[in-house]
Formats: C-alpha cells, sequence, structure tokens
C-alpha cells in the first residue's frame, strides 16, 4: 500500500471517529455538510483576519483625523469579533466541524495580512474597504452553496452579515470622499 493511499485510510478512520464524537444529526445531506463547514472555516478565517487588521489599523492610527477613524476601526472591529462565535457555531450545529487554531486561520485565510511599521491612515483605509469587499464576495459565494444545499439558517446569517460588511465598505469608502461629488 503507498504511503498517500495509508494515509487517506487513517485520515477517513479518523473522520469516521471525529464524527461519532462530533457529528451532531443534521437532515442536511452529509456532502453538504461538509461543503458548508469547509467553507465556514475559510470564511471564520477571513474574518479573524480582517478582524486582527482592523484592530491592528486602530491601534496604529495616527494623522488629522486620529479620534474619528480610531472609533469607527474600533467599532467595526466589535462587529467583525460578533460574527465569530456565531460562525463557529453554525458549522458545528450542523454536524461539521470548525476552526482548531491560528495556524488553522493562517493556512485558509484569503485575507491578506499587514505587518508593516507604518501605513499612512489613507492607505489603511483603503485596504479595510478592499477587505470587506472580499469578505462580501466570499460570503456571497458561501450563500450560494448554502442556499443550493437548503441550509436556510445559515443563508440567513450570511445575510445579515453581507448586509454589515456592506456598510463597513460604505463607511470606509465614505471616509476617503474630500470633497462633494470629488473621490480624491
Amino acid at each position: 500500500m503507498s504511503k498517500s493511499s495509508a494515509s487517506s485510510k487513517a485520515e477517513q478512520a479518523r473522520s469516521a471517529e471525529v464524527q461519532h464524537y462530533l457529528g451532531t444529526p443534521s437532515d442536511l445531506p452529509k456532502e453538504g455538510v461538509e461543503n458548508i463547514s469547509a467553507a465556514l472555516r475559510a470564511l471564520l478565517a477571513d474574518v479573524f483576519a480582517l478582524y486582527l487588521k482592523t484592530k491592528n489599523f486602530h491601534w496604529h492610527m495616527s494623522g488629522r483625523h486620529f479620534r474619528d477613524l480610531h472609533l469607527m476601526l474600533d467599532d467595526q472591529g466589535a462587529e467583525l469579533l460578533a460574527m465569530t462565535d456565531p460562525l463557529a457555531e453554525r458549522a458545528r450545529r450542523i454536524g461539521g466541524l470548525t476552526l482548531h487554531s491560528i495556524g488553522e486561520i493562517s493556512r485558509l485565510q484569503r485575507i491578506k495580512d499587514n505587518d508593516a511599521v507604518y501605513v499612512d491612515a489613507p492607505d489603511m483605509i483603503a485596504e479595510l474597504c478592499e477587505d470587506n469587499k472580499q469578505l462580501v464576495a466570499a460570503m456571497r459565494q458561501v450563500h450560494g452553496l448554502t442556499d443550493e444545499v437548503g441550509d436556510c439558517a445559515t443563508t440567513s446569517l450570511l445575510e445579515n452579515w453581507i448586509d454589515e460588511s456592506e456598510k463597513r465598505t460604505w463607511f470606509l469608502f465614505e471616509v476617503t470622499r474630500t470633497t462633494f461629488g470629488s473621490n480624491s
């Protein structure tokens, strides 16, 4: 037996064991549960990555509009953090698994980190605006999957989070505008 074949069999046995202990009963199809929980894990990794980036920029904000931007990013960080537990619990509620570690977040996240020592405030806002748009696009993809499988509860949660994320994107965009009708 090849090494990959033995590894695959061991992984299947482990998956069956985990399902025995953690598999919440669901009327959703098994493949649907697996696909949705995998999509929710990646989405949760993105939310954690965006939360930390938002807090990073909140902590390192400086400049003329410090107070307003600092407070706005604190509010946005709180919104993102509030999504994490319901996202993780939704994956478990349907019989799937969720994230286990920061390492798993790092492997799954699609939102890019920003480890720069200094970022200008306008660049912070523009980056967070794009990241929130990316998060909305990812949520719409998961929404399509949950809708297709008939997981209306996850679909409903996603609809609310899409709305919240669109609002964050809107606020971030509006902050970048300097005059009426101008986007400079």
